[in-house]
């Protein structure tokens, strides 16, 4: 029996395949993210019933880069609520989770354990959430709009 566990090794392919598609994913939900700050939420519901909303916000942009604040709205009071910092890479067409709520910048891999009890593969595991996310959003979502009585 071998004690000793295999380092984790990035997938840098892989990783370059998921933020690739994760930019193709924000430019359909935000296509003019370059030219203004904008903001945009889409709504989950389940009949009458509001699940959530993903809001998507443009707190900086730059000729080259754009950096996102993506994170769930109205959500079940029983989940905990994502909150995803995005850097967006326009000249690479690539778009990265850089900061989560539990985590303010992210390494590309960890030690483990940790103190902090971060997963060595934890970035990854972010942008492939983030990809889900905004996947499950694009197919089933809608523009939240006020009903008017």
């Amino acid at each position: 029996m071998n004690l000793l566990r295999e380092r984790y090794r990035v997938d840098l392919a892989g990783l370059q395949a998921t933020c690739e598609a994760n930019y193709a994913r924000l430019m359909r939900l935000l296509p003019q993210m370059r030219e203004n700050f904008q903001a945009r939420r889409v709504a989950m519901s389940h009949g009458e019933h509001l699940l959530g909303v993903l809001a998507l916000e443009v707190t900086e942009a730059g000729p080259y880069t754009t950096t996102l604040q993506v994170r769930q709205e109205h959500s079940l009071p029983w989940l905990p609520v994502p909150h995803l910092e995005v850097r967006v890479y326009h000249d690479a067409r690539m778009a990265e989770v850089v900061g989560a709520a539990h985590a303010r910048r992210l390494r590309p891999s960890y030690p483990y354990p940790n103190a902090a009890m971060h997963q060595p593969d934890e970035k990854n595991q972010l942008n492939l959430f983030l990809g889900e996310w905004l996947s499950h959003c694009m197919a089933a979502g809608h523009e939240l709009a006020e009903v008017r009585r």
